[in-house]
């Protein structure tokens, strides 16, 4: 949800400049800086922003950028600078000479700014409009190119999940016959009285039963089966997928920490780990989808 739009225009021969910024947020949450021409518009401005943007903490800046080369509106206020001319008369006798009155038109308040606050025409709204929608189309544009690159991460990551689950499977096939092989070096440890009093068709039973809630088959294929609906998911248009990609990887990391406790190797752990950790690089990246 990250992005950046800017664009510039003409507007009462000034410089407009308007910058669109966003951040992640769960919703729209809209902070506008705008020239004072402009406050009266703020809310359509809001509206023009919440109809072209879904959610996010946007940042909307509008203002004027001064050229040297131009300078604003001035007007000389007559009376003050009569004034100042008649108090030099009554003190020196005479009128004021002309380098007097080039010093009096520097004096306070005899030079005066125009006003260029006032409201905006309907012509200089409908630019103002315009650059804003340049200013997005500019923004869109950003999270589309930002879209892309974290699609072909988000494709990287879980290649490299689906990798990292195949290596799995080697570990996997040889834990049983350990667990086996284990439990009976136990069993041959006890006393010839205690072998024979244990019932072995309950001693196989449980041993079953154990080795059953070892097993990460399930596991594996639920996996399997959020990566392809993430990949579907992230292919697909529309809004709302920011959330739905995130649900996806909250089940992948059950299925992972599930892995995590049935194995008990040091390797199957290790792989799992780093699962875990692909994963994590996948969740804070999932925050800039819409």
């Amino acid at each position: 949800m990250t992005g950046y739009g800017k664009s510039e225009s003409q507007l009462r021969g000034r410089k407009l400049i308007c910058e669109v910024r966003s951040l992640n947020s769960k919703s729209m949450d809209i902070s506008a800086r705008l020239a004072p021409q402009l406050r009266a518009r703020e809310l359509d401005l809001r509206t023009v922003l919440t109809q072209r943007l879904e959610r996010g903490k946007v940042d909307l800046a509008i203002y004027f950028q001064e050229e040297q080369t131009i300078t604003a509106p001035a007007a000389i206020n007559w009376p003050a600078a009569k004034e100042y001319a008649r108090q030099y008369s009554e003190c020196f006798g005479q009128d004021a000479p002309a380098e007097v009155m080039a010093s009096i038109l520097r004096m306070p308040d005899v030079i005066k700014v125009q006003d260029d606050n006032s409201d905006l025409s309907d012509d200089e709204w409908k630019a103002v409009l315009k650059a804003v929608n340049q200013a997005l189309d500019a923004f869109v544009a950003f999270r589309t190119q930002e879209g892309a690159a974290l699609q072909a991460m988000f494709t990287e990551k879980l290649d490299s999940i689906e990798q990292l689950l195949t290596q799995v499977e080697p570990f996997e096939k040889g834990r049983v016959a350990k667990i086996k092989e284990r439990l009976e070096q136990n069993l041959a440890q006890l006393s010839a009285e205690t072998q024979a009093q244990i019932d072995r068709n309950r001693l196989e039973q449980e041993m079953i039963y154990y080795l059953e809630k070892l097993d990460i088959t399930e596991e594996k294929v639920r996996l399997t089966n959020h990566i392809k609906y993430f990949r579907e998911t992230m292919a697909g248009d529309g809004s709302g997928v920011g959330k739905k990609l995130g649900f996806i990887a909250q089940e992948m990391g059950r299925e992972i920490n599930t892995l995590g406790s049935k194995s008990n190797q040091s390797e199957m752990q290790i792989i799992v780990v780093k699962m875990k950790d692909i994963l994590e690089q996948i969740k804070e990246q999932v925050l800039n989808v819409l």
